[in-house]
């Protein structure tokens, strides 16, 4: 195992590798590899003579090869599969290569290609990478962590796969969701790669296609009983946290119960974070406090309805309720402005068996009894009638459910809706940004889960902004990290919230975009941090000094893929690097 430690010597300030690694293991170490761009005198300390052509290249002649390669792929899976294959030959060149074309490889190496690599990763499998903790080794937790590649971990992405993207129970394969959030950690807030790790517990699956494909690569098996499911994990928990006392572990695409159950039991006992809750009522709630800007509207005086009352949903309307409060309202008016729907239809009171984390939102039984119906049940058509919503939200992953007359109807009686279709990928959308702003006439603020072109309207170009949790969690992380906060609090969470929707200069402009571009995420991802860390410490749950210079200290945790020098030790103290 080579340790992952970045040496400066100290009078000239020049920072080197040492490692013990030579010849082809370092050729094939993803993370010291730097291919045609070690020079003569690495090739002949590391043994590497006649193991590369007699060339030398900077990291930009390899960057013009690799990208001519990437473009040379057919289709976006296969952009994903090559990106994957770099990521695992050369780390530095892979995040370098992402870095320069962000925009262009955003949607490939995450949000929406990433869905379809996952379905796709048992068949594709080529190299594992982090860990697979799965049910049958239970007794082997400890021993499988010790198992890692880097000793010093500062961030965990950790999933069950149970509810991933739009797609569902994915098993094993849902490793690839763990994987793609680290990457935008580096790319999109510069998060030291050789710091992270991904984990996968695998509980089984309740996909019949996966338990049937004979390349499967996870445990055959139905998805264990609630029982032995909170057990495991606590067992796994009880081994991350005494082996990573400070650690920042984020929670990903596990169940809408599970997701909740989980955040709500250890979010006050570590540093926890769950995207798909907080991470996406974070990034709404920027677009939803820009949108209102724009329409001059007070948050108090919104009326929501959202389309989707799983874990995203759920969290959205928690995070605008809570910012509803924060305008004015208490709680309890706060929550008589939303409407949520799932599927089995509007959640009132006398539902039974409902999920506690929506029968806060539940509305009075007899609410609808003097509303104007017309079918035999409550579509979204009758909430949209009824409620007359200014804002909209989908996230049911129902493709098409906000229909021409929907939309329309809410028009009709606001002037400028704010329509969020959220739900991923792409064919999972509850309408397209064209066909909204088409029947709206270009009135409606439109924001996507999915990333979507620009759209034309009587000769006026309109921006859609994705909402993407990416401009949110890579900031939150690398301001914890700088912090080494004990806990994630609600006002870190705000602060994030605060900066993102700041970070677009909301004018009269009734097009204006309601969220930065992809290529702004590094940027609003550092602003992000520092204010993070600076909460932290005003909050009193940030173990660095109070007096801590927190933009230095957050510009000098930014890891940039670069190569640098390299020296040999022998291997009793040989240590590693970045």
């Amino acid at each position: 195992m080579f340790r992952s430690n970045e040496l400066t010597v100290e009078n000239e300030g020049i920072k080197y590798i040492e490692t013990d690694l030579t010849g082809i293991k370092l050729l094939e170490s993803a993370q010291l590899n730097k291919g045609t761009a070690f020079n003569n005198e690495e090739r002949d300390e590391f043994y590497l003579k006649g193991l590369l052509p007699p060339a030398v290249e900077t990291i930009d002649d390899q960057l013009q090869r690799a990208y001519r390669q990437y473009s040379l792929n057919i289709d976006d899976l296969q952009k994903n599969i090559f990106l994957n294959n770099l990521y695992n030959i050369n780390e530095t060149l892979f995040f370098r290569l992402i870095s320069d074309h962000i925009k262009e490889m955003m949607p490939i190496i995450y949000t929406p290609t990433a869905g379809l690599a996952i379905q796709e990763y048992s068949n594709e499998f080529r190299r594992p990478r982090g860990i697979y903790i799965a049910y049958p080794d239970s007794d082997h937790v400890d021993e499988i962590l010790d198992n890692r590649i880097n000793p010093e971990i500062d961030l965990i992405v950790l999933t069950d796969s149970e509810q991933i993207l739009g797609i569902g129970d994915q098993g094993v394969n849902g490793i690839g969701i763990s994987v793609a959030k680290l990457v935008i950690y580096t790319i999109g807030a510069g998060v030291n790669p050789r710091r992270m790790l991904p984990i996968m517990i695998d509980v089984g699956t309740n996909n019949s296609k996966l338990l049937q494909d004979p390349l499967y690569l996870g445990w055959r098996h139905k998805r264990i009983s609630r029982k032995e499911y909170d057990h495991f994990v606590s067992k796994v928990m009880e081994a991350i946290k005494k082996k990573f006392p400070g650690v920042f572990l984020q929670w990903e695409d596990f169940g809408k119960e599970k997701a909740r159950c989980n955040l709500d039991h250890y979010q006050d006992k570590m540093c926890t974070f769950n995207d798909d809750i907080q991470g996406t009522g974070a990034v709404t709630m920027a677009a939803v406090l820009n949108a209102s800007k724009l329409t001059r509207t007070k948050l108090s005086d919104h009326r929501v309805v959202i389309f989707g009352a799983g874990t995203a949903g759920c969290g959205i309307a928690d995070r605008i309720q809570e910012w509803m409060v924060k305008d004015g309202l208490n709680p309890q008016e706060a929550r008589s402005h939303f409407w949520l729907m799932d599927s089995k239809g509007l959640i009132t009171e006398d539902r039974m068996n409902l999920d506690y984390f929506k029968a806060t939102y539940a509305r009075p039984s007899d609410e609808t009894e003097h509303w104007d119906i017309r079918g035999k049940y409550i579509s979204i058509l009758d909430v949209v009638r009824n409620v007359k919503p200014t804002i909209l939200i989908g996230t049911s992953t129902v493709p098409g459910a906000f229909t021409k007359e929907v939309v329309t109807t809410m028009a009709s009686a606001v002037k400028r809706p704010i329509i969020f279709p959220l739900s991923n990928p792409l064919s999972l959308a509850e309408a397209i940004p064209q066909d909204i702003l088409n029947w709206t006439n270009g009135m409606a603020l439109v924001a996507t889960g999915s990333p979507y072109n620009d759209v034309t309207i009587n000769e006026k170009t309109i921006p859609v902004a994705q909402c993407n949790n990416a401009f949110i969690f890579p900031g939150l992380g690398l301001g914890i990290i700088c912090a080494q906060a004990e806990r994630v609090s609600s006002g870190m969470i705000d602060v994030s919230i605060d900066e993102l929707s700041r970070s677009v200069n909301i004018q009269d402009d009734p097009h204006q975009r309601l969220l930065p571009q992809v290529s702004q995420m590094q940027e609003v991802s550092k602003n992000i941090a520092v204010a993070v860390a600076k909460k932290a410490v005003n909050e009193g749950i940030a173990r660095i000094s109070p007096g801590e210079d927190i933009e230095k200290l957050v510009n000098s945790n930014i890891w940039k893929p670069v190569y640098i020098s390299y020296k040999r030790v022998d291997p009793p103290q040989a240590q590693v690097n970045q």
